[in-house]
């Protein structure tokens, strides 16, 4: 395959490979939940990698053959050309899958929806884009469980946590992360509100913030000691708000406090204490870890902190315009008049926008010799 342009880099990832396999075939190896789910995370990327070279391998293969043949027939001609246009893509493809990617792309994610300016307005499309997200997730195959969330009056939500999952091992392309990193920041609506009785348009807007989720090796490994009995105080307190018989009447809402950072994390959507205990430790391990990121890495900490951490209108990355039907985005420049699809969960081309913007950064800085 010496026209691979990934060829140079193929032969340590089959051996890779083949230790992967080796390693996952030994039944001890399930004795260690947290490595398992690392190892196979792993074996999945590079299987991924050596699935599209060998794409391009018969491709080329084909494609020489065409050739060979296509010089005394013009059908075959026709034909090799169609498999230099194939061959292209999957060259494209494959190139992708090497290019230098966020070491976090595979993860899954803990999401955010915080309404803000606009009061009443910001939170009924914050329950909207929780829907809006809901559905991508759920056509995409992932699993979406809401760990906190704080109804308004009129049926929005003032904030919501929720933890977005794949269903197994997913390569770094095709991770949730990878998806839903650059829906963080702030999103502004432009509508008229249903309390507004003079028909005029307003602007509100609703803050976004996705951390990759921590996972038991992260704890083990990085947050043993930030985790420590000592480190955390845990409150219980009664529920508020509308619920089952048991939510209202007993303590089973969990405060957790990091007393060394000072973060503070409530959960009260369950009926049981100790599931609200775990839901609380969930976010609280997520948000430890990014804040250790951040300490370890300056450009991991200058692209998290480029996710909005207040809901002002100026911050937009997004807007949605409700009487044109419109939804562009400030960051690359996308624009399309399909609003509805959008917030019916039709989001790949937005997020395709976005992704592509950040491939062609991250093969810029690589070629530029810059550190990942």
């Amino acid at each position: 395959m010496s026209t691979d342009p990934g060829a140079d880099r193929l032969a340590p990832l089959r051996a890779e490979h083949a230790q992967l396999q080796d390693q996952m075939a030994d039944p001890t190896l399930h004795d260690d939940a947290s490595r398992a789910r690392r190892v196979a995370r792993r074996w999945a990327e590079v299987e991924a990698v050596l699935r599209a070279a060998a794409v391009v391998g018969a491709c080329e293969d084909d494609l020489a053959a065409a050739r060979e043949l296509g010089a005394e027939d013009p059908e075959l001609a026709a034909e090799a050309e169609q498999i230099a246009a194939r061959l292209a893509a999957e060259r494209e493809h494959l190139e992708d899958l090497l290019a230098p990617r966020d070491p976090d792309d595979a993860r899954d994610v803990i999401l955010e929806i915080k309404a803000g300016a606009g009061g009443e307005e910001s939170a009924l499309f914050a329950a909207e884009m929780l829907r809006m997200y809901r559905s991508f997730a759920e056509h995409r195959g992932w699993r979406v469980e809401v760990l906190s969330s704080a109804p308004s009056e009129l049926g929005g939500l003032r904030d919501v946590t929720v933890s977005i999952a794949s269903r197994g091992a997913t390569t770094p392309a095709d991770g949730v992360y990878a998806h839903l990193k650059h829906e963080a920041g702030v999103h502004r609506v432009q509508r008229v509100p249903i309390t507004e009785s003079a028909g005029r348009i307003h602007t509100s807007a609703v803050g976004v913030l996705v951390l990759p989720e921590a996972d038991e090796t992260d704890e083990s490994e990085l947050l043993a000691e930030a985790l420590a009995p000592a480190n955390l105080r845990i409150d219980v307190f009664r529920s508020s708000g509308p619920g089952g018989q048991s939510v209202n009447t007993t303590d089973s809402a969990v405060r957790i406090t990091h007393l060394p950072s000072g973060i503070v994390v409530s959960c009260q959507d369950e009926k049981s204490q100790l599931q609200n205990r775990e839901q609380a430790m969930r976010i609280l391990r997520t948000r430890l870890l990014d804040q250790h990121r951040d300490a370890q890495d300056a450009q991991a900490a200058s692209a998290r902190r480029s996710q909005v951490r207040t809901v002002d209108r100026s911050e937009r990355i997004r807007t949605y315009n409700f009487p044109e039907s419109r939804v562009a985005d400030h960051r690359t420049g996308y624009k399309a008049g399909n609003l509805q699809q959008v917030l019916s969960g039709d989001l790949e081309e937005l997020i395709g926008s976005a992704r592509a913007a950040e491939r062609e950064a991250r093969l810029a800085e690589a070629q530029q010799g810059t550190p990942q």
